[in-house]
C-alpha cells in the first residue's frame, strides 16, 4: 500500500513539473497599440516580364525557289550560273528572302550518254544528245546588298520549265457566289498575278530566238542550252539567321484562331506524289509557305503544317488515258499550336508545261494531251503517203518520194538516204515507219502521268470545319456525328 502510494505522488510531481515548463515556453501574445507596430514591408512589384522572343531563321531543308533569269549555254563543268528568287522566303511572319533576289551557283555535273541513247540519237540524225546537268547554289545576294554564303542542293523535279495552273469556278456555283467564294476567286486571281510579276524577271527569248533555237535543235550537231524560265528547288543544308523578334500579346491572342472564309494558304508539297506510285488512302502532308494575315493580324505563321491524305488516284494507262490525282488536307497544326479540323481544296499549283496538267473546279488533278498531237500526226501521214509516189513511168519512185519518207522516219539521216538511196521499198518503209511512230506514241502508248515532286508549291482554299454538336444522350464521336 505504501509502495502503491510513493508511486501516485511520484507521478503527480512529475506532471506539475512538466505544466510549469511547458508555461515557461509558451509565449503569451501581446497585443500592441497601431500607432506603435512597425508596418510590414510592402509586397515587392512583380519586374516586367521579359517577351518572349521569335527566331527569324530559315530552318535546314527550305528550298528556295529559283529561275534562270538568261538562257545559259553549257560549255563546262564548273561554270557559273545566275538565278533569281521566284518565291519569297519567309520566317514566321517576315520576308527574309524577297522576290528577285539574286543566287549564284554553278555547274557541278554533266551527265553521260549511254550507247543505246547515242545511238538512237545518230539514227535520228543527233549526234549531240541532251545531256542532264547538275547545278549547285552557294550564295545569295539580297537587294540591300548583302551576300550571304549558303549550301544548298537541288531537289528532284528541278531543271524543267513551270506554269502556275489554278481550278476553273465551279458552275454550281456561278451567279450565285457568296462571300467565301468571292474571296477564293479573288485569291486565286492574285495568286497567278503574283506568279506572273514573279516571271516577269526571266528574259523570254522572242519569236526570232525561238526559232533559231528550233533550227539549231535540227542539225546534226548543236550546242545544248538551259533555256531562262528553268526552275530549280534549292533546298538549304544549312539554316539561314535573320535574327530575332519579339512576341506581341497580339500575335499570340490571333494565333490559332478560327480562319476566315475562303481563306487561301501558300504552302509547299512535302510528300513527292504520282499518280503512277501513289495509292488512295496515302498520308500527304504540306507546310504552309507564308503567313496568313486578316488585315495586318498574323492568323497563321509561316511553318504551320497541312495533314491529308491521297482521296482519290488513277494511273495512265494504254490509247493515252492520262494519269488523275485528287488530295485534300483535313488538318493544320500551327507551330506549338492547337491542331485545328479543317476542309481544304487545292485551288492552285505548278506544274511543268511538258505535264499539260489540269485542275477541276473540286481541286482534282490531270494531265491532258497536247493538241498539236492532231497536226504531228497529220504531218507523218502526209509525208508517209508522198512516199508512195511514182515518177511518170510508173517504174520506180521519185527523189521527192524517198525524202519524204527517210524525213518522216529519221530526220535529215533518212532525208540524206532517201536522196542517195534509189529504192521504192527503201521509202516506203520509212514512210510506214514514221507514220506508225507517230499513230503510237500521239494515240496508242501509255498516257502521262500527274506528277507533283516534293517543295512543288500549291494554293489551298482552307475553312475551319464546325462540328456539329452530339445529340442529347449520345457521347461525341458516336453514330450520326
Amino acid at each position: 500500500m505504501m509502495i502503491w502510494r510513493r508511486n501516485l505522488f511520484l507521478t503527480a510531481a512529475v506532471l506539475a513539473c512538466a505544466t510549469v515548463v511547458c508555461a515557461q515556453e509558451t509565449p503569451i501574445p501581446q497585443l500592441t497599440p497601431g500607432t506603435d507596430r512597425k508596418p510590414h514591408p510592402p509586397a515587392q512589384a512583380a519586374g516586367p516580364t521579359a517577351p518572349q522572343m521569335i527566331d527569324l531563321r530559315v530552318p535546314k531543308g527550305t528550298p528556295l525557289q529559283v529561275v534562270l533569269a538568261d538562257e545559259v549555254r553549257l560549255k563546262q563543268v564548273g561554270q557559273p550560273i545566275r538565278a533569281r528568287i521566284v518565291e519569297p522566303v519567309f520566317a514566321f511572319d517576315h520576308i527574309v528572302v524577297p522576290v528577285g533576289s539574286e543566287v549564284d551557283g554553278k555547274v557541278t555535273e554533266i551527265g553521260k550518254i549511254s550507247g543505246k541513247e547515242r545511238t538512237m540519237s545518230a539514227l535520228n540524225a543527233d549526234f549531240t544528245p541532251v545531256r542532264k546537268v547538275q547545278v549547285e547554289f552557294t550564295e545569295l545576294v539580297l537587294a540591300d546588298g548583302r551576300h550571304i554564303p549558303m549550301q544548298t542542293s537541288v531537289g528532284p523535279g528541278s531543271g524543267q520549265v513551270l506554269r502556275f495552273v489554278t481550278s476553273p469556278e465551279d458552275k454550281k456555283k456561278k451567279g450565285l457566289k457568296d462571300e467565301a467564294a468571292q474571296k477564293t476567286e479573288q485569291a486565286k486571281e492574285q495568286a497567278k498575278q503574283r506568279w506572273d510579276q514573279a516571271l516577269q524577271q526571266v528574259k523570254a527569248p522572242g519569236k526570232l530566238r525561238r526559232a533559231e533555237r528550233y533550227v539549231q535543235a535540227q542539225l546534226p550537231v548543236h550546242p545544248q542550252y538551259i533555256p531562262a524560265g528553268t526552275m530549280y528547288f534549292a533546298e538549304l543544308q544549312a539554316p539561314l539567321d535573320f535574327g530575332t523578334e519579339p512576341m506581341t500579346p497580339q500575335m499570340a491572342e490571333t494565333i490559332g484562331t478560327s480562319l476566315p472564309a475562303g481563306a487561301m494558304v501558300h504552302a509547299r508539297l512535302m510528300t513527292p506524289l504520282s499518280s503512277a506510285t501513289s495509292r488512295q488512302g496515302e498520308a500527304v502532308e504540306a507546310v504552309v509557305s507564308q503567313p496568313l494575315f486578316e488585315g495586318k493580324q498574323l492568323l497563321l505563321p509561316q511553318g504551320s503544317l497541312l495533314k491529308g491524305a491521297v482521296l482519290q488516284v488513277q494511273p495512265a494507262r494504254m490509247m493515252k488515258k492520262n494519269g488523275q490525282l485528287r488530295i485534300t488536307f483535313r488538318q493544320l497544326v500551327p507551330p506549338e499550336g492547337i491542331q485545328q479540323k479543317v476542309e481544304a481544296t487545292l485551288a492552285g499549283v505548278q506544274a511543268g508545261k511538258a505535264g499539260n496538267v489540269k485542275l477541276d473546279a473540286e481541286g482534282g488533278a490531270e494531265a491532258t494531251n497536247p493538241k498539236s498531237r492532231y497536226l504531228s500526226t497529220a504531218l507523218s501521214l502526209a509525208l508517209a503517203a508522198a512516199s508512195t509516189r511514182v515518177d511518170h513511168d510508173g517504174d520506180g519512185s521519185t527523189p521527192g518520194a524517198r525524202a519524204a519518207g527517210g524525213v518522216n522516219g529519221f530526220k535529215l539521216v533518212g532525208l540524206a538516204m532517201g536522196v542517195l538511196v534509189h529504192s521504192r521499198p527503201f521509202g516506203y518503209t520509212m514512210g510506214a515507219y514514221g507514220a506508225g511512230r507517230s499513230l503510237y506514241s500521239h494515240f496508242i502508248a501509255r498516257g502521262t502521268d500527274v506528277v507533283f515532286p516534293r517543295d512543288t508549291a500549291m494554293e489551298i482554299a482552307l475553312a475551319t470545319r464546325v462540328e456539329n454538336p452530339p445529340a442529347p444522350g449520345k457521347p461525341a464521336g458516336g453514330a450520326g456525328n
